[in-house]
């Protein structure tokens, strides 16, 4: 069997109130406003406090060279009606194993509303549907536990927890994981 090459990856998907679209360098200020907050940057292992616009910039880049790579991809979350900016999401794809790390994060001011979970779980039917992977995981830092709510709304099951994991500004943190398998999410799906 010979492996191919990667194929880019840079979807555009709907939700009832969001769309997740491509970041372009034209987001860094919004990025780097909305993640630049203590209180998000706080509760995500590789953003720093402070956030330059610099930063920003420099993490959209990486993150389309991922896309373009075929190894995963990040997505601007963004509101249907407005068009704002209000976070990110993304897929870490481990294609020779059939698996993705989710991550996402969203801006303070749109905390509590169900966005989060909505961008999650369209992330989720694009890994199982379109991308065919078998199992998408997370993590979250213990000391926040409303990560981990989004994890369990999507149907992902705990799985255990990394003592001291990681370090985030001098202080080892428990890292809480999560999982959920392509059989399990299309049977979660076959319910509704």
């Amino acid at each position: 069997m010979t492996e191919t090459a990667p194929q880019p990856i840079r979807p555009t998907l709907q939700t009832e109130r969001l769309v997740l679209r491509p970041l372009t360098l034209e987001d860094a200020p919004a990025i780097q406003h909305l993640a630049g907050a203590r209180e998000v940057a706080a509760t995500t292992l590789t953003i720093p406090h402070p956030y330059t616009l610099a930063a920003a910039e420099q993490w959209i880049k990486g993150s389309q060279a991922t896309g373009l790579e075929g190894t995963g991809f990040v997505l601007g979350v963004v509101l249907r009606e407005t068009w704002d900016l209000i976070g990110v999401v993304g897929l870490g794809i481990q294609a020779a194993h059939g698996r993705a790390e989710i991550g996402y994060w969203i801006g303070l001011p749109y905390w509590n509303k169900g966005y989060c979970t909505e961008a999650a779980e369209a992330m989720l039917e694009q890994a199982f549907t379109t991308l065919g992977l078998n199992r998408v995981y997370a993590f979250h830092f213990r000391d926040n536990p409303a990560s981990g709510r989004v994890m369990q709304k999507m149907g992902m099951v705990r799985e255990g927890c990394l003592r001291q994991h990681d370090c985030k500004w001098g202080e080892y943190k428990d890292v809480e994981t999560y999982g959920i398998l392509a059989a399990e999410w299309r049977a979660r799906h076959a319910r509704r």
